[in-house]
């Protein structure tokens, strides 16, 4: 099957990736069980890598579908032969860079957000993201009585996940850009930017406590089931229709002691890729399959189909554009400049990408000399 670094999943829900501020707190970025075990495990076969196991990390959303599907259907393990996959479910990013960074986990698919908040306060040195992993799936979703254009939102009450987030550093540039004023901090000005949990939010639309939202799918999709209109997709704000969501990252320690398991789970989420874009249907069942077994429950038709399309599965980590939301951020004045010299490691992604004929990907000069 062809592998592609750029694949769409034409059928594809996007959760919230979040990007915090790189000194704030980081809020729960997933739908979901708790950190937990996975059950599901399948067997080990073949000659065994340089390490026993393998700990890989995600959460059960669908931006994180590669895990989703790699794990399940044995995508991942099949490329670790005798090396046994062990995977560990999170519905957040700080108890799973916690685990990284107390040597429970050895990779982990995970936003943008908690990957720029744990680079920068350990200087450089707990983790590598090594990988894309989903792009896209963010709408901004209104109450179609009360906005009706773009200029009607001056004055109403917008909702997004959690200060400093991905969604809320969007909004905030958005509306900079409109001329329009808003103190980042209180969220108060032109349009009143009020900080509402994603599964809080539907409730509070409902209600009519905001007029409308900046957010992740599924959210977006569960607000336009309420009777939410969408008036603004964040993938036309961007060059080629493409933002960073999910990452993959590693344990600096895990990459300089096994590259070679490393690059086997890499080789697997390459052809996870692959197999979500060449049979989308499938994966949308396989996804939504892995979903309930993983303690939640599977997303009703009406909130999945309409989100599907939203997302795109990735190789490339779209490294410009997390450079991008970090300008932003900083523009609007809720973080200081951080150094992200050295977040990317991106050698065994090229390679591998390299075998399977396809071109390499940008580390937008991030990378490690």
């Amino acid at each position: 099957m062809p592998a592609t670094t750029r694949t769409t999943l034409r059928r594809g829900l996007a959760a919230a990736a979040a990007l915090p501020l790189l000194i704030g707190a980081l809020a729960s970025c997933g739908y979901g069980s708790d950190t937990k075990n996975d059950e599901k495990k399948v067997a080990a076969e073949g000659k065994k890598l340089s390490a026993d196991t393998v700990r890989l990390g995600y959460f059960p959303n669908l931006t994180h579908a590669t895990a989703l599907i790699g794990v399940q259907d044995g995508l991942i393990q099949k490329e670790l032969g005798g090396t046994t996959l062990k995977p560990q479910t999170f519905n957040a990013g700080p108890s799973e860079i916690e685990a990284l960074n107390g040597g429970s986990l050895d990779i982990g698919f995970i936003g943008p957000s908690p990957s720029i908040n744990a680079y920068v306060k350990s200087k450089g040195s707990n983790l590598r993201i090594i990988s894309g992993s989903a792009s896209g799936g963010v709408k901004l979703v209104v109450n179609p009585d009360k906005i009706k254009t773009l200029d009607d939102l001056k004055g109403k009450r917008i909702a997004t996940p959690q200060k400093g987030n991905t969604q809320d550093v969007a909004l905030l540039n958005w509306i900079a850009e409109k001329g329009w004023k808003v103190d980042p901090e209180s969220g108060k000005g032109d349009v009143s930017v009020v900080r509402t949990d994603n599964k809080v939010t539907p409730d509070a639309f409902k209600s009519g406590s905001i007029d409308g939202a900046w957010v992740p799918e599924p959210t977006a999709s569960k607000l336009v089931s309420q009777g939410g209109k969408v008036l603004l997709d964040e993938t036309s704000l961007w060059p080629d229709k493409k933002f960073v969501i999910t990452n993959i990252i590693v344990s600096q320690k895990f990459l300089t002691e096994h590259p070679d398991v490393v690059e086997a789970v890499l080789t697997g989420t390459v052809k996870t890729n692959a197999w979500i874009n060449a049979n989308p249907d499938k994966a949308k069942a396989s996804a939504n399959a892995a979903l309930k077994s993983l303690g939640g429950k599977a997303l009703d038709a009406k909130v999945i189909d309409p989100a599907w399309p939203s997302i795109a599965i990735t190789n490339d980590p779209l490294a410009a554009t997390l450079k991008t939301q970090s300008e932003w951020a900083v523009k609007a004045q809720l973080i200081k400049q951080p150094e992200l010299s050295g977040i990317y490691d991106l050698k065994l992604l090229n390679k591998v990408l390299k075998a399977a004929g396809e071109p390499e990907v940008s580390d937008a000069g991030l990378g490690v000399k």
